[in-house]
């Protein structure tokens, strides 16, 4: 166990973390498969070590943009616009996400750091509340 990430802890000194992983915009379809198909191992390698390391509570790749679908409601509660995607409007698309259990931020920070999607995109890392 790579004790530098942690084991992990059930125990009242850890936090939950969600990492939320933001694939770089591609100029193209074929470009983004690409990218995914080159990726492969080193994802199943990140996911390998942090299934390994016993900090993850859940985590779902989503499919394909294209599936999306928007919803916008008004003020007063009616639904008015469902849309199909893609959608325009960012240029990078969420392609899944990890919530981890670690001792703290700069834990999950260091995941993050390693995730693959790092490098040709971003991963927000967010702490998980428990107050609603």
């Amino acid at each position: 166990m790579d004790r530098a990430y942690g084991e992990h802890n059930t125990g009242a000194n850890t936090m939950k973390y969600m990492l939320l992983i933001n694939a770089g915009p591609a100029d193209s379809a074929e470009e983004a498969e690409a990218q995914a198909v080159c990726e492969f191992a080193d994802w199943q390698k990140f996911d390998d070590q942090i299934q390994g390391a016993g900090v993850v509570v859940a985590s779902h790749a989503l499919a394909d943009l294209t599936t999306a679908t928007k919803v916008r409601v008004t003020a007063d509660g009616e639904r008015v616009i469902t849309t199909d995607g893609p959608f325009a409007e960012a240029r990078e698309v969420l392609g899944g996400y990890y919530v981890i259990d670690v001792p703290d931020l700069d834990a999950a920070l260091d995941w993050a750091a390693r995730c693959p999607g790092a490098r040709d995109g971003s991963i927000v890392v967010r702490p998980v509340t428990d107050e609603y």
